[in-house]
């Protein structure tokens, strides 16, 4: 049989243990496989993944790089692309409220301050309660219920354009939480379906980015509203709260039809590309591991997860990461208007450092792929977002002018949507199993999602207009997460060290088995995960 060394096309492979059952079955790497060739050979791999390795590695291309090319452009535009835009609906309704404070409505409810504070408050408090939904991902199919998310939360959203009261609109706030906590926290989870370890932080940037665009879109859409609102019988708040809201509402149907529960189902592939999306997953999911279709959960591995200290590690940095996250879009309007800008230019001037942080995002998620690392990127975030927050600090102490303060927007909203991304990818990466990725998923959140019931009360009115305290604050958080990072990159390089026996990641090929290396001691072998640092 002639030997694939020396083809071209041998950059996504499958290394057979042996080739006893395909005897009499030719195999000429210079023709395509048939289908019944693949199923034959993969069905041989899930029935022997572990046999031993006894001489001259035997490899036959199951699908070409192209093949594979095509497979990710498709999943890219049809799949990440349509959760961006859900995720942007999301992060709409939820951050809105700032706007909508400056449009009225303080003035229209009376509310004082700490109310104020407390509608932030209470969709955290039941976003926090729920964040355990994350994990259902596995357990219900994610077209029906991120579908039910999706309209969960748009009619809610849309709600609050006729609440009357305090009371009526924290009742909202509480539910809006709930609706959201069951969709968004669990997308970088169910994006590992498709998309493996290397793949996901561009992915989940471009998720995540969606952040930074939807309230960019949302100052200036808000500006248009408040500008529009003169001509209309209703006030500004409740049009932006009815015109932000209601859209989910219809996207939700697109999503029960459009999402794939597996890349199996995704119905914007062919049958060809539907095997070669499952095939170049089943390094990443295979049956030691877990399954890319939905299934149940495993309590052992979750109990394991539960005491694994590097979840911690990562769902602390998480929670300084949102002390600032949290903070910046519902009080940027008011900050800037605190600057001098009338309530127009502020809904205006919103707009551009988000924008920016758009792009930041997915520079920095990308060369986290192209590089695999996640801890270098993560630090290089935290100091953008320290120097910003410092800078809008000392220039508001040094009572300097507020182009300073506005400067360091751009860098603190940058640094943290960047630090956030890889931190989120990172947790994912390092759990072998699904359950284990979901389950890390939901301690990620529900501890980093403590960090708004701080960042949302950094800013009282007695601190304005230049809210130093406020600042400070999210700059030592900020470089906390720095210093954490160091910390679970050298615990990670440890664990990648730790063994009895000698092992490499160079012993694999980096197609072969993603995050796994094989270790010899004699006649056995071992398989260890391989943490990215």
């Amino acid at each position: 049989m002639e030997s694939p060394e020396g083809h071209e096309d041998l950059n996504r492979t499958f290394e057979l243990k042996t080739i006893a059952p395909l005897q009499g079955r030719s195999f000429n790497p210079g023709h395509p496989a048939t289908d019944r060739d693949i199923e034959h050979r993969s069905k041989f791999e899930e029935e022997a993944p572990s046999r031993q390795r006894n001489g001259r590695k035997e490899r036959f291309m199951l699908y070409t790089p192209d093949e594979e090319l095509n497979v990710l452009k498709k999943l890219d535009r049809r799949l990440v692309l349509f959760v961006a835009i859900l995720y942007m609906l999301s992060f709409l309704d939820r951050s809105n409220i700032g706007n909508a404070k400056i449009a009225g409505l303080s003035e229209d409810l009376q509310l004082s301050t700490s109310q104020y504070e407390w509608l932030l408050t209470a969709f955290y408090i039941t976003y926090i309660l729920f964040e355990w939904m994350t994990i259902l991902y596995r357990v219900v199919p994610p077209h029906i219920y991120i579908a039910l998310c999706v309209t969960s939360w748009g009619l809610v959203a849309s709600l609050q354009s006729v609440a009357d009261s305090f009371t009526s609109m924290l009742v909202l706030r509480a539910l809006l939480g709930v609706g959201e906590a069951a969709f968004g926290p669990g997308v970088p989870f169910y994006l590992s379906f498709f998309y493996k370890r290397e793949e996901l932080a561009l992915r989940t940037g471009l998720f995540i980015s969606a952040a930074p665009l939807a309230t960019s879109f949302a100052s200036s859409l808000a500006w248009l509203i408040t500008k529009a609102a003169t001509k209309v019988p209703i006030a500004a708040w409740r049009l932006l709260f009815l015109v932000e809201g209601f859209p989910s509402m219809i996207v939700a149907v697109l999503a029960w039809y459009h999402l794939p529960d597996s890349p199996g189902t995704a119905t914007f592939l062919t049958q060809r590309q539907k095997k070669v999306a499952r095939l170049r997953m089943r390094k990443e999911t295979n049956t030691k591991r877990g399954s890319s279709e939905v299934s149940g959960l495993k309590m052992k591995e979750i109990l394991q997860t539960l005491t694994d200290s590097k979840c911690y590690i990562t769902a602390a940095m998480f929670f300084s990461c949102n002390v600032a996250f949290s903070s910046m879009p519902p009080f940027l309007p008011t900050i800037l208007e605190e600057m001098g800008y009338t309530a127009l230019k502020s809904q205006a001037l919103s707009a551009p450092p988000y924008l920016f942080s758009f792009f930041v995002v997915l520079l920095i998620a990308y060369l986290s792929d192209r590089y695999r690392s996640r801890s270098f990127y993560v630090c290089l975030s935290a100091v953008l977002g320290t120097t910003g927050y410092i800078v809008i600090a000392v220039a508001g102490w040094r009572r300097a002018s507020a182009g300073w303060r506005y400067a360091g927007v751009y860098a603190a909203s940058a640094g943290f949507f960047s630090a956030i991304t890889i931190i989120i990818t990172w947790t994912i990466n390092n759990q072998e199993s699904d359950t284990k990725k979901g389950t890390g998923m939901v301690m990620l959140n529900i501890i980093g999602q403590l960090g708004p019931l701080l960042g949302t009360r950094l800013y009282p009115d007695s601190d304005k207009p230049y809210y130093v305290k406020g600042m400070l604050v999210c700059a030592g958080f900020m470089f906390l997460v720095f210093v954490l990072s160091w910390i679970l990159r050298a615990i990670l390089a440890r664990e990648n060290a730790k063994s009895p026996i000698a092992y490499s990641r160079l012993e694999v090929e980096d197609d072969e088995e993603e995050g796994y290396a094989m270790a010899n001691d004699g006649e056995a072998e071992q398989e260890r995960f391989i943490y990215i640092l």
